[in-house]
């Protein structure tokens, strides 16, 4: 079972996939690829196809390489399935970027759904998300981290484009990848212009009657390649 979450980004990511397996009326799921997006239907699924008589779901989460924060409802998914099923629900083996979400969250690492105990008791309750002062500081950093997951994936965007400008400076300059590098990053800097924003102009540039860089560009390609070249 696969996500399709995140499609419409140019860098082809890893689609969550889930293996089941079952032992006497325990389940083990075993998560791997990323937890974005439409990763909650791939859940679903797999929760969906479990058989009836199933007490306790135990899902392995350290084949899962990134979370974004809409993967976070897959938590509230397995509680959910828990509490109508009557049946004990863990999630474990977070590490990497997804363990450092949980601890942004101030999720129990060990049991962030807080079913350990209570799923001998009786069904599963949400987890109770409090207004306090220690969750409104994690609500900020979790905003930040928002923040840097967008930045990362406007990075993976640009990345190609980028490779093929730098393609571009070698050839025109004979320079290595690295000056070539250094070029567009000082560019960037002194004519403060996004770096995917010049690496589009150079391309554009190299293609056959393609138009110029424009002049603050150019100009600030010509200083960044005499600061850099022999």
């Amino acid at each position: 079972m696969t996500s399709a979450g995140l499609t419409a980004h140019t860098v082809r990511l890893d689609a969550l996939a889930i293996d089941a397996r079952t032992e006497g009326r325990r389940a083990l799921l075993a998560a791997r690829g990323e937890l974005v997006h439409g990763g909650t239907d791939t859940l679903g699924d797999a929760l969906a196809a479990l058989p009836p008589d199933i007490t306790a779901v135990e899902l392995d989460m350290a084949g899962v390489s990134f979370l974004d924060t809409t993967g976070l409802a897959c938590l509230d998914l397995l509680t959910e399935y828990g509490r109508r099923r009557g049946a004990r629900v863990t999630a474990s083996g977070w590490r990497g970027q997804p363990r450092r979400v949980l601890e942004l969250m101030g999720l129990d690492l060990t049991d962030p759904l807080h079913t350990g105990e209570a799923a001998a008791e009786g069904p599963a309750e949400p987890p109770v998300r409090t207004t306090s002062a220690v969750a409104r500081e994690r609500a900020e950093q979790l905003d930040v981290l928002r923040l840097e997951i967008a930045q990362l994936r406007q990075a993976l965007d640009s990345r190609p484009v980028i490779d093929q400008a730098r393609g571009v400076l070698m050839a025109a300059h004979g320079c290595t990848p690295d000056q070539a590098w250094e070029i567009l990053r000082d560019a960037s800097q002194h004519s403060n212009t996004k770096l995917h924003r010049i690496a589009a102009a150079i391309i554009a540039s190299a293609a056959p009657d393609g138009p110029p860089p424009p002049e603050p560009l150019r100009s600030a390609l010509r200083t960044a390649a005499a600061r850099h070249l022999p």
